[in-house]
């Protein structure tokens, strides 16, 4: 799944009551969750603007009790997040795919992080 060059994305990031809003609203879901993504090159609008990807809302309540209860630092939680979200948009999917999607899409998200790591180690790191 390629991402063209000129790509844009908006990521939002809110608390725990607005991304239970967005979940119930959009997703029939009434709770709070990490991550949400909304896809623009999907539906009946798809490629009306092509090089506009999607918007990748974040709960930084939600990241930070799993950042805690992961013992990972905030960044890092928040950056894995953020890569999900991405692949979401780019069509990987965990939830409605296959088994072998899934795992696709964990190794892309495993293979993307490790390069977050090597460019960010010291923000990276555990527990901060």
């Amino acid at each position: 799944m390629e991402c063209p060059e000129e790509t844009e994305l908006s990521v939002v990031i809110v608390d725990d009551v607005h991304i239970q809003e967005i979940n119930r609203d959009y997703l029939q879901r009434d709770k709070p969750t990490n991550v949400i993504s909304f896809a623009q090159q999907e539906g009946e609008g798809a490629g009306i603007c092509p090089e506009l990807l999607g918007d990748v809302v974040i709960s930084v309540d939600t990241a930070a009790r799993d950042a805690d209860e992961a013992g990972v630092s905030m960044f890092s939680e928040v950056s894995f997040l953020l890569i999900h979200g991405i692949l979401h948009l780019l069509g990987y999917d965990h939830e409605r795919g296959t088994e072998e999607q899934a795992l696709e899409m964990e190794e892309k998200e495993r293979e993307l992080f490790t390069v977050l790591q090597q460019v960010f180690p010291e923000l990276m790191a555990e527990g901060k």
